[in-house]
This record gives structure tokens, C-alpha cells and sequence, in this order.
């Protein structure tokens, strides 16, 4: 018998804030373009059906949420950090930084941010991390759906400069395909070079 899965429990929402951000980040994990982040400040008054981890959702999904969710939010905005800054800073930084920016380009200003994961960038008002907070948290969902298609559309945009590698498929993942596309093509600019797969291939790996 397969085991149970376990039930995450229902997120606690800490009392006293009025308007509660959530962020997550898209792109830890590949080889190549900006880590992407998202803040997302919903509006209470005006609830969005069907929020969902964005992986959980399919493509066609997402893409029918991401209008409804800029137009109901009452605020949202994006945050980045370039494969140079992901190479300089380190990724884990990096995300900070990406999340920091994201947080800092909404409109409204929170008095609490809610972070998918373990870890809370500095900010310059309270943040909780919570663990699998994109299944948990609306706000959460709504910031990774967000990312999500932000970064899947850059690497199709990606793709169709660099069709040999297959962005539009992996999304710049460490896939067979794209460590066979690197092996034969080599890499791009906007590989990240700190990263071990492409530092092999420039022969900088001992």
C-alpha cells in the first residue's frame, strides 16, 4: 500500500496586518536566464478561484489565472536577477535580491510578506517563510503563477534565438537534451556560469 500523504497543514494567517504579500520565485534550478520573482498583494473583497502551486497547474491554466490575477490584486510586480548577478552573488543570494526587488516594485506597500520556502530576505517589514506556502497561501500561489509564466515566456522568446538548444521545451532546465545541446553547441551568454554543468563545458572545472 502506497504510504499516505501526509496533509499539509492549513496556513495561519499572523494576525494584525492589513495588507499581506506573498512572493515565491520561479528558476532556482536552471542553466541559463535571470531567477524570476513575484509579489502579489490580493484583494480580500475580490477572491480568485482555482489558485494553485503554479507546477501543480497546467500551462493553459496559468495562462487563463495570470490576467485575473493582475486584474483583481491590488498590487503585483516582478523581480530578477541576471545569470551575471547569479554567478556573482551565488543563486540562494540571488533569489534574495530577486525577491527584495520584486517586494520593493509594488505599488502598495505590505506590512507583512509571506515567502514560499525557509528563508526571508532582509526586508523593511515582517516576513514569515512557509514551507510549501505556494499550496497553502493564495497570495503565494498567485506570486508563483506569475513567475512562472513571466520566466516560461522568456524562454520561448530565448528559443526562437537559439532554437538549437530547446528552451521552449526544458525552460532552461538541467535536461539530457540541453546538456547534449550545450556539449554540441557549447554555451550562451546567458548560461550561468558559476553553475557546474555549464563551468564543465567551458572547461573551467578541473
Amino acid at each position: 500500500m502506497a504510504a499516505e500523504k501526509k496533509e499539509l497543514p492549513p496556513f495561519e494567517y499572523p494576525q494584525g496586518y492589513q495588507r499581506i504579500a506573498g512572493v515565491d520565485e520561479v528558476g532556482r534550478g536552471p542553466l541559463v536566464g535571470d531567477v524570476v520573482t513575484a509579489a502579489v498583494i490580493l484583494d480580500p473583497n475580490n477572491p480568485i478561484e482555482g489558485l494553485n502551486d503554479s507546477k501543480k497547474l497546467s500551462e493553459k491554466k496559468r495562462l487563463a489565472l495570470l490576467p485575473e490575477i493582475k486584474e483583481k490584486a491590488l498590487a503585483w510586480s516582478v523581480g530578477r536577477c541576471s545569470p551575471e548577478e547569479i554567478d556573482e552573488l551565488n543563486i540562494l543570494q540571488a533569489t534574495m535580491v530577486a525577491m527584495q526587488r520584486a517586494i520593493a516594485g509594488l505599488s502598495v506597500q505590505p506590512d507583512l510578506a509571506l515567502i514560499d520556502g525557509n528563508r526571508v530576505p532582509e526586508l523593511p517589514m515582517d516576513g514569515v517563510a512557509v514551507v510549501k506556502g505556494d499550496l497553502r497561501v493564495a497570495e503565494i500561489s498567485a506570486a508563483s503563477i506569475i513567475a512562472k509564466v513571466v520566466r516560461d515566456q522568456e524562454m520561448e522568446e530565448l528559443d526562437k534565438e537559439y532554437p538549437q538548444f530547446g528552451f521552449a521545451k526544458h525552460k532552461g532546465y538541467p535536461t539530457k537534451a540541453h546538456f547534449e545541446a550545450i556539449e554540441q553547441h557549447g554555451v550562451i551568454e546567458q548560461h550561468r556560469k558559476s553553475f557546474k554543468p555549464v563551468k564543465r563545458a567551458l572547461g573551467l572545472l578541473d
